[in-house]
């Protein structure tokens, strides 16, 4: 809970410090099934933890349904889903890290957030091309970071794909 509240002051903090042009290269790192990714700092607005989440029918399996945040009604998705890995019960560590793209705010349910990272675009590698077609396409770059590979995603991709997830 303590780690939440810093990551939550730190994003408030660059916010107010920092223009466009300054948050180019960050990234807010999560895990994900013991994996590690990063979405471009630009697009989140806030992490909380997991709400009380509100069904919705019809909606594809991976979107979980809406929760109220201050008034406003945002939809959720947990990502595990979004990419075809098996759903885990959700615990303290579980994150909805809310972002915000072409005015679309959404809620992506992550199984914890580590931390903001500077990754340079020269640390930047192409994904790995395994198959023609769906492989992948949620995938902007394998960013390196030390001795580690954060998966970096491509949030419009990963909101607005209409393809179900392999």
């Amino acid at each position: 809970m303590g780690a939440r509240e810093k990551f939550e002051a730190d994003l408030l903090e660059d916010e107010e410090e920092e223009n466009e042009d300054t948050q180019e290269d960050k990234y807010l790192t999560f895990v994900l099934n013991k994996e590690d990714f990063g979405i471009e700092i630009r697009y989140v607005t806030e992490i909380i933890g997991i709400q009380n989440i509100t069904e919705v029918p019809d909606m594809p399996l991976y979107v979980k349904g809406v929760i109220n945040l201050r008034g406003k009604v945002i939809p959720v998705m947990d990502v595990r889903l979004r990419f075809g890995v098996e759903e885990r019960p959700y615990d303290d560590r579980t994150c909805i890290i809310v972002i915000n793209i072409d005015e679309q705010p959404v809620g992506l349910i992550v199984d914890r957030v580590l931390e903001v990272l500077d990754i340079q675009k020269s640390e930047i590698e192409p994904p790995p091309k395994m198959r023609k077609g769906k492989n992948n396409k949620f995938i902007q770059g394998m960013g390196k970071v030390g001795e580690q590979v954060k998966i970096l995603l491509n949030a419009n991709r990963l909101l607005f794909d209409e393809e179900e997830s392999a």
